[in-house]
């Protein structure tokens, strides 16, 4: 999977080069558009009953796959910029995550 990312981020940073977007995508920039898709992602689920957000129509899910996917490549790009290994990062909090919430015994 590191890999992919690591293909992934590449694959980015070429886009962004061959459009010279490079100049606007500051840490700032990127954090600010990850939260639009973010709210994006959010606003498929706004009025539908826990219910539905879980028993989706393809259609919906596809739409849904696609601002997932805004959401990811703007987090990649933005861990990029800052030097942030994302899977190690994501590995470190779940074990902050499993201290700070110990499972039950």
């Amino acid at each position: 999977m590191t890999n992919d990312l690591t293909s992934l981020t590449q694959a980015l940073r070429d886009f962004a080069q061959a459009r010279d977007w490079e100049q606007f995508h500051s840490p700032k920039n990127l954090a600010s558009a990850l939260s639009v898709e973010a709210a994006e992602l959010l606003e498929h689920f706004q009025w539908l009953t826990e219910a539905q957000s879980r028993s989706l129509p393809p259609d919906k899910r596809a739409e849904i796959g696609t601002e997932i996917a805004d959401v990811f490549l703007y987090l990649l790009q933005l861990a990029d910029k800052l030097g942030i290994d994302v899977v190690e990062a994501a590995k470190s909090k779940m074990v902050l995550n499993a201290k700070k919430y110990p499972a039950p015994t």
